[in-house]
């Protein structure tokens, strides 16, 4: 009992590691990035005796900041739910991540442990219950500060995470299908196959449609820019309007806790997740028939590190699009996602149903 526990805490410490690892380097990145793309030098100030590194530092300088700034409440507001609004959008996020497998399994003595923190039959929907759960946190956020503006902000995130998650979900229906699955674990596995006999089963190649609507929606669903209406900055429109300090850093570690969510779910479902092209359990099987035979540690660390690897790149290609497109109007927004992407994903799904069936005639 207690060897399950230790191996359970490690697992979230390990998740927790990389997630919030991931978010830091992410607000540096995205500083640096904007500045190489508009051919500036970007963040450089922060020092530890006189040491920048490139700008490393300022993340700690804005967790500093962040901590020490008052702590505002409008008058008027809910005290109550204006406190527990950021906690609640921020949870939502952290937990969605404990469904996603980063490796396949490590062996320690006789007992197989499987890198995911939770292994679910339904891991999937469990992701994306959690990640729609967190809209409750920028609607009460909108509501509870007695803001008309962040009212406003608060109704924009709640129609467009509406709006946008009914088309990540049929987006990704037509990749189930393919799979016969909804466990991530599995669907990872699957993806361990290969076409042709060379190329990688990636969900990608299977569902090409599918992956261009699931990167748009889950670019949207974590209202970042081009789809960062609900907080419109020049605007003077946000929910978190009237939130300072801590709790408005709550509310942005979430859209980066998010951007690494959906990261992963991308290289999960369509780029194989923690597979490595032709790494398997007892190493690599080369395509001449030759076998490389490694430890079952080493294929487990290579796992791994390809899964981090990915989930760099697609964050790093969520950063791209955040500094390439200008924001859209509300009402491209919405009619994108109704009029555009809905009945493509449809359509997506049909075409997949009907291939399905005269493959298996």
């Amino acid at each position: 009992m207690m060897e399950g526990l230790a191996v359970a805490a490690g697992k979230v410490a390990f998740s927790l590691f990389v997630l919030l690892n991931f978010v830091m380097l992410l607000t540096w990145a995205e500083r640096k990035q904007s500045a190489l793309m508009q051919d500036r030098i970007g963040a450089n100030r922060a020092s530890i005796f006189g040491f920048t590194w490139l700008g490393l530092f300022h993340p700690l300088a804005d967790a500093l900041k962040m901590v020490s700034k008052e702590d505002f409440v409008p008058a008027g507001a809910n005290r109550g739910l204006h406190a527990v609004a950021p906690f609640v959008a921020l949870f939502f996020a952290l937990i969605s991540f404990a469904a996603i497998p980063f490796g396949d399994q490590l062996w320690i003595g006789r007992h197989p442990v499987n890198l995911q923190v939770i292994d679910l039959n339904i891991g999937l929907l469990y992701v994306f219950a959690a990640m729609s759960m967190g809209v409750y946190g920028f609607v009460l956020a909108g509501w509870a500060s007695n803001n008309n503006f962040s009212l406003l902000g608060g109704l924009r995130a709640a129609s467009q995470m509406i709006s946008y998650e009914i088309t990540i979900g049929a987006a990704v229906i037509g990749l189930v299908m393919v799979f016969g699955t909804i466990n991530l674990q599995t669907i990872v596995h699957r993806q361990g196959e290969l076409l042709l006999g060379f190329l990688p089963a990636w969900g990608v190649f299977y569902q090409p449609l599918g992956f261009l609507l699931f990167v748009t929606a889950a670019m949207a669903e974590t209202k970042r820019a081009p789809f960062d209406l609900p907080e419109g900055e020049s605007e003077i429109i946000g929910y978190f309007l009237e939130y300072s300090g801590i709790k408005f850093g709550m509310f942005l570690m979430t859209d980066f806790v998010e951007t690494v969510v959906v990261a992963g779910l991308v290289a999960t479902l369509f780029f194989g997740g923690w597979q490595f092209p032709y790494l398997y359990r007892d190493g690599f099987h080369l395509p001449g028939g030759g076998i490389l035979v490694l430890s079952q540690q080493v294929v487990c660390v290579i796992q791994v590190l390809t899964f981090l690897s990915k989930l760099a790149f697609f964050c790093w290609l969520s950063l791209l699009v955040r500094w390439t497109f200008p924001r859209f109007r509300y009402d491209q927004l919405i009619r994108l996602g109704w009029q555009m992407m809905l009945p493509l994903s449809i359509l997506n799904v049909v075409v997949t149903g009907g291939v399905l069936l005269l493959l298996h005639r």
